[in-house]
């Protein structure tokens, strides 16, 4: 019989989904924000890492919570289908 973590309990308790190995949780909107999967891999990615610079002059790097892009789901969906 396999027993499941506690850390993974609490997840499922608190709604809380896990994010599957080697991606990365993101959160994208100007106001309300929605919650993408992303491969690691996108990490590296000119287009990516030009919204990733927007974030960190948007918040710096002492922004609470997970990594969030300020702009619009529109603009993120063109980012990493290119």
């Amino acid at each position: 019989m396999r027993h499941r973590s506690i850390s993974s309990r609490i997840r499922d308790l608190l709604g809380m989904k896990s994010v599957p190995e080697g991606h990365i949780a993101v959160y994208v909107g100007e106001t309300s924000k929605s919650r993408f999967m992303i491969p690691i891999s996108y990490l590296n990615h000119p287009l990516f890492e030009g919204l990733l610079h927007l974030a960190e002059e948007e918040f710096g790097f002492d922004h609470p919570g997970g990594l969030t892009i300020p702009c619009s789901e529109s603009i993120f969906h063109q980012s990493y289908k290119n």
